[in-house]
């Protein structure tokens, strides 16, 4: 059992499980989904999480001391990373267990590998690799079609659980399969 807090304000998410957890002043754009046991708490700023973003199992998104949280669009925020007063661009993923501090900016169609930590006030521009700790840059390379596909898999996913269906159909995982392949070429 979650909660959805009084000023949580839902604009057509795809799918928000039932262990999610939403306090405070918190925006789910369209499309976006919300995965089991997440948490988001906005006591003071706002956190805005953009169009067909996902934010994964054990996400931990908080506001900063002096900052809002801001996630862009098409994002994948994967699972028991931690979000914490910090700005993430569209189109980026975000790796397991990866921690953000306040103020820290990734800009878009970037990837952040899983188990970095990005100090607080550190800002990264568009295109980056980022991994360590803590973060840095490690490479500069256009993510932001792979992160997109991977954001359009968890959205066919949450459409899925909506409808009480835990698997993608075959011809579904067939196309993802054939379009990550695309990707990788």
């Amino acid at each position: 059992m979650g909660h959805i807090g009084e000023h949580v304000t839902l604009d057509n998410p795809a799918f928000i499980h039932e262990s999610a957890w939403l306090y405070g002043k918190v925006y789910v754009g369209p499309g976006a989904s919300i995965w089991p046991n997440v948490v988001t708490r906005a006591e003071t700023y706002e956190i805005r999480i953009g169009a067909r973003t996902n934010i994964q199992d054990f996400v931990m998104i908080h506001v900063g001391i002096a900052s809002p949280t801001v996630i862009g669009e098409d994002c994948s925020i994967t699972h028991h990373a931690t979000l914490h007063g910090c700005e993430i661009g569209d189109r980026c993923l975000i790796g397991i267990n990866a921690t953000i501090m306040d103020g820290a900016k990734i800009g878009e169609n970037s990837i952040v590998a899983g188990h970095t930590i990005i100090t607080e006030n550190k800002e990264f521009p568009p295109n980056s690799v980022i991994a360590g700790v803590p973060g840095k840059l490690v490479a500069t390379r256009d993510c932001g079609d792979a992160n997109l596909l991977n954001a359009r898999f968890y959205t066919a996913c949450a459409e899925q659980y909506r409808q009480g269906n835990d698997l993608l159909p075959e011809d579904a995982l067939a196309q993802f399969a054939s379009l990550s392949k695309s990707a990788d070429s």
